[in-house]
Order: C-alpha cells, then structure tokens, then sequence
C-alpha cells in the first residue's frame, strides 16, 4: 500500500512540480501572460505561484507534512483556474474550449488536493514513506 500510495502522491504532484519550474524560470513571460489576464502585480504574482506549486509539490512528494502540502496547492489551483482560465469569457471557440479544458484540469486537481489531507488524517500513522506523519487529525 505505501509503494502505491507514493506513487500516487507522485503523480499528482508532478503537474505542480513541472509548472512551478515554468514559473520560477520564466516569470518575465509568464507574468506578462498573467497581466493580460488581469492579475495584479503580475510578475512577482508569477514567481510566488511558482515558490506555492513547489513547495506544495516537495511536500507532497517527499510525504513531509503532505496533507499540509495540499492544501497549499488546493488555495492556490482554485483562484488560477478562475482568473487564468475563465473560458466564458472568450468569444474565439478555440481559445474558449483550451481554457475550459485548462479550467477543468485546475478544477479536478484542486478537488482532488482536499481528499490528501483526509486520507492522511485517517491512514497516514499506518502508511510509510511519510514523514513526520499528517498535521491533521481526525476524530
């Protein structure tokens, strides 16, 4: 079950880990992107995205604190999805169908983040390859 629930963890967190070396590396363009899309102080906005998806992704990867980390990346994937990719806002059906795919990407990622910290409040003390254990509890 540990070497299942690891690769879960991996897999989820690998979308946050690619995109926060996106954003880290290349915050003059993305943050030109996020200012067009109306995002205030859009570069440094960028870059503290980038710092959130990483450190969210580490601890969810690493099993250091990982309820702790997902709820990082839940605050921060359900405000990008409505800012970055509100598709009802476009006219061209291309770009409209990119960003509700986009959006709905964001959406079941940010849906999925919350039920880590569950799952860890209730097995995390029987699960390995977590350290130090969840920050939560249930009960």
């Amino acid at each position: 079950m540990d070497v299942l629930v690891l690769r879960g963890r991996i897999l989820f967190a690998v979308v946050f880990l690619s995109s926060a070396v996106g954003h880290l590396t290349q915050h003059k363009q993305l943050g030109a992107y996020a200012a067009a899309k109306g995002v205030p102080a859009a570069e440094a906005s960028t870059v503290l995205s980038g710092v959130v998806m990483l450190l969210g992704g580490l601890s969810i990867v690493l099993g250091v604190r990982a309820d702790l980390g997902a709820l990082l990346i839940a605050v921060f994937v359900f405000p990008a999805a409505l800012v970055m990719h509100a598709f009802w806002k476009e006219s061209d059906a291309q770009t409209r169908q990119t960003e509700q795919i986009s959006f709905l990407k964001d959406t079941a990622l940010g849906g999925a983040a919350p039920v880590m910290p569950a799952f860890f409040a209730y097995a995390g003390h029987d699960l390995g390859l977590t350290l130090p254990g969840p920050l939560f509890h249930l009960g």
